[in-house]
């Protein structure tokens, strides 16, 4: 079995290891910062055990959790036959990074993106080997959403690209293919127009957050609406994301608005902080939050 180098250890980084460790990979999860890590670790154990419980994987959850290996920095790399990173939405920081990876890595090792609006060729754009550069943007809870987009860039080979599709298979989640490489893809430009209409109605008092989901899930069959999807997300995500689409000329399908500021100025930032659209409480139960509060 493949190893695979997850860098960074947040939210969606920890998730990439879970999973990639379920489907039976040996993986390194790296982060400069030792509480990322410590952090990411326990939320694995906490994912792992209750997904054991309810007969969901088929390892232990010891076993699962034995196959991730915390790192610090990137020298474990050129071992491993793919490399994700899954760091902050910040163009310069990925592109210098995809660099540093190009340079140490075999030519053979495959370079991949969790970018979730930046266009991989922008990213490769460093890089001496850009045919290996692709994009995995998988959604979070990534344990939970099967769904990832495997972005193929201008430069992307077809072996790298059908390897990458192969690969999302094998970790048992859903690849879907997006064959141009666009800002924001495919399902973040479709959501984020979406989620930019639904902000609307709720700033203008024309529904609650609370409304709005239920709508979309009972009207139009969405396993969770709107809200809740930016709540798992992370609202700083959806900050980062919207200032990216605006400094990509796409603008237009960026979900920024006053109610979103105000929501990072209080730190509700979803359900990892146990706060955001909804409050969460430790066992995951989720209630209505009144917006107007704030």
């Amino acid at each position: 079995m493949d190893d695979v180098m997850v860098i960074g250890a947040g939210f969606m980084g920890g998730g990439i290891a879970q999973v990639a460790a379920q489907a039976g990979y040996n993986v390194y999860l790296q982060d400069m910062n030792p509480e990322a890590i410590t952090k990411s670790l326990a939320q694995i154990k906490w994912s792992t055990e209750k997904l054991a419980s309810k007969g969901r994987i088929t390892d232990s959850a010891q076993t699962v959790q034995d196959r991730i290996t915390p790192v610090n920095d990137l020298s474990t790399a050129p071992r491993c036959q793919w490399v994700i990173e899954a760091v902050f939405e910040d163009e310069k920081m990925k592109k210098e990074m995809f660099k540093e990876l190009d340079a140490a890595c075999p030519v053979d090792t495959i370079l991949a993106s969790n970018t979730s609006s930046i266009p991989i060729t922008r990213l490769a754009s460093l890089t001496v080997h850009p045919e290996r550069v692709v994009g995995l943007h998988f959604f979070g809870p990534v344990p939970m959403m099967r769904l990832v987009e495997v972005i193929k860039g201008e430069k992307t080979s077809d072996d790298v690209f059908k390897k990458s599709v192969d690969f999302i298979a094998s970790l048992g989640q859903y690849p879907v293919k997006v064959m141009k490489d666009i800002p924001g893809f495919i399902m973040n430009r479709v959501s984020g127009v979406a989620f930019r209409e639904a902000l609307s109605l709720v700033e203008n008092g024309i529904a609650t957050v609370e409304d709005v989901d239920k709508g979309m899930r009972y009207g139009f069959n969405w396993n969770i609406g709107p809200f809740e999807i930016a709540d798992n997300a992370g609202i700083d995500t959806y900050v980062r994301v919207g200032k990216s689409f605006a400094a990509l000329g796409a603008a237009d399908i960026a979900a920024s608005s006053p109610l979103m500021e105000k929501m990072l100025e209080a730190g509700r930032l979803g359900r990892k902080v146990g706060k955001g659209f909804y409050n969460y409480s430790p066992d995951g139960k989720m209630t209505p939050f009144d917006i107007t509060e704030l």
